[in-house]
């Protein structure tokens, strides 16, 4: 027989405690297993969030590996991004309890504690509100890899309707994201693929046409639009960029957001090297770059079955989080690994 004072204690616990995936130092993706921590409590300028789905990403790899920048130290609960509800607000914030929301960025995961927990402590500015009935599992996949996308059109291209645009590295699921948001956005997309297989599937997402990328795709977008595009998003990195800046016309404008083919730097790099008349920015922002407003079309376009989302597998539950990271390091999968909280 439990005491009426002990249940009483019981009960407290429960309420102040959760489980989580909290790291004290580097290990291997299968010592990624949920412990008891305690629950964290609403401050000014920070909401709690009950964590109904996050998309596993490669930077928390990283961090896994203890090979993460400065701004990320042991111990952590890792997760810059996921979805949820809000579960207590603080007495300053814009949010009211049980409002659905994304979370991204803002320290999260590698300054102060992340997703991958039951609860998250979440800065209101890393917040977005959401208008959705979708499934958690494809609202889950959307945060942080939507802000990159749109951050890079809008704010790194200024992208608009009517415009042309390249996207290099269009069979990545960034890649095949960035065709649906594009084409949302009223663009005329071409994309790039380096597999004749993948081409139905960026058909699909909505590019107008695709090109074979042997690391030389300047001609064949010449061919088509004799005078280039108007813009062009590289996701390759820079071991294509002088490539793909010969793809856009004069005055256009090349954004680079992303190094798949592993190339992040240019040795002995000089501004001469930018083709004359030509534009290079570059984008790596945060939550707010992203409208709540445009992640909310996205969601309503998904929903009709006008813009699909590229998941690659759905876990459940904190239980799964190191086979998500396995199956995510290994490089086997298109597509996001997300993780539900049921």
């Amino acid at each position: 027989m439990v005491e009426p004072e002990a249940l009483s204690n019981q009960t407290t616990k429960e309420e102040t405690n959760m489980q989580a995936i909290r790291l004290t130092g580097p290990c291997e993706a299968s010592a990624l297993k949920p412990v008891e921590v305690p629950k964290p409590e609403a401050k000014a300028g920070f909401d709690v969030v009950q964590v109904k789905a996050f998309r596993v990403n490669e930077s928390e790899v990283t961090s896994r590996k203890g090979e993460s920048d400065g701004d990320f130290q042991y111990p952590r609960i890792l997760g810059i991004e996921g979805t949820g509800v809000i579960d207590t607000p603080a007495a300053d914030s814009p949010y009211q309890r049980g409002q659905k929301v994304a979370m991204m960025m803002d320290g999260l995961g590698r300054a102060i504690d992340g997703s991958y927990a039951e609860y998250c402590l979440v800065p209101h500015a890393a917040m977005i509100p959401l208008e959705t009935d979708l499934d958690w599992d494809l609202v889950g996949a959307l945060p942080e890899m939507l802000q990159t996308i749109y951050g890079s059109l809008n704010k790194g291209l200024n992208l608009t309707a009517g415009d042309t645009v390249l996207i290099r590295g269009g069979s990545s699921t960034v890649g095949l994201m960035s065709i649906g948001l594009a084409k949302m956005l009223g663009a005329t997309v071409l994309a790039t693929t380096r597999s004749q297989a993948k081409v139905a599937k960026l058909t699909a997402m909505g590019a107008d046409h695709v090109l074979i990328d042997d690391g030389h795709i300047a001609a064949q977008v010449h061919d088509l639009l004799p005078e280039g595009v108007d813009k062009a998003l590289e996701l390759v990195g820079t071991t294509t960029l002088t490539d793909t800046f010969g793809a856009v016309k004069p005055a256009g404008k090349l954004c680079f957001t992303g190094g798949l083919g592993g190339g992040w730097e240019i040795e002995h790099f000089s501004p001469f090297m930018i083709p004359s008349g030509k534009f290079l920015t570059s984008y790596a922002g945060e939550a707010q770059d992203l409208p709540a407003k445009i992640f909310n079309q996205v969601l309503a376009e998904a929903k009709a079955g006008k813009l699909s989302v590229p998941i690659a597998k759905v876990y459940h539950g904190l239980s799964e989080v190191g086979e998500a990271q396995a199956n995510l390091e290994s490089g086997h999968f298109v597509g996001k690994h997300v993780v539900v909280l049921d």
